[in-house]
């Protein structure tokens, strides 16, 4: 990847809806037209019948960050498998730089130490403490034995964080 500093203010990050399970081959195939492009994996185990394998799994299903001048967006649709730009407000939805670079920091993160976490209960809101979502607002929706689904209201996603992972207290 690229590097992501903007060049003048006209260069921007766009997210790009692609035909399932083509993430990564369209970013290969746009980054061979020359369209600058992002297509965050992280890695995991997979258990098949007779062995483990640890494959690169996409982290936005569907998704692919492309990085153009709005001039140029329809260059991406001279590549199979997109389908279209995510929309905001009736015009393809920017991605701020940060956005992008709290993505990367988040993958690139060292792993936390373990912390014990009881009484979660959907609803609940938090303030995050540490690690790349310090200061950040969430919401549980929802507790699982292994982890938490938590809804970032000012960065608009669900994040789903082992339990292992969260560092938080309840706002008063």
């Amino acid at each position: 990847m690229k590097s992501l500093e903007t060049t003048g203010g006209r260069v921007k990050w766009y997210a790009v809806y692609t035909s399932a399970r083509a993430e990564k081959k369209v970013a290969e195939r746009l980054n061979s037209i020359g369209v600058e492009t992002y297509c965050p994996t992280r890695e995991v185990i997979r258990q098949w019948s007779d062995r483990k394998v640890k494959v690169q799994e996409v982290l936005f299903k569907s998704y692919v960050f492309v990085r153009l001048k709005e001039n140029e967006l329809f260059r991406v649709f001279e590549v199979p498998g997109v389908v279209r730009f995510l929309y905001w407000l009736g015009k393809p939805a920017i991605i701020r730089d940060e956005e992008i670079y709290v993505i990367q920091t988040w993958l690139e993160g060292d792993e936390m130490e373990e912390v014990e976490v009881s009484g979660l209960e959907p609803g609940a809101e938090l303030h995050l403490k540490k690690g790349i979502w310090k200061d950040q607002r969430a919401i549980v929706q929802e507790v699982g034995k292994n982890g938490v689904k938590l809804v970032l209201p000012q960065l608009g996603f669900v994040l789903k964080a082992k339990l292992s992972q969260l560092f938080y207290d309840t706002p008063h």
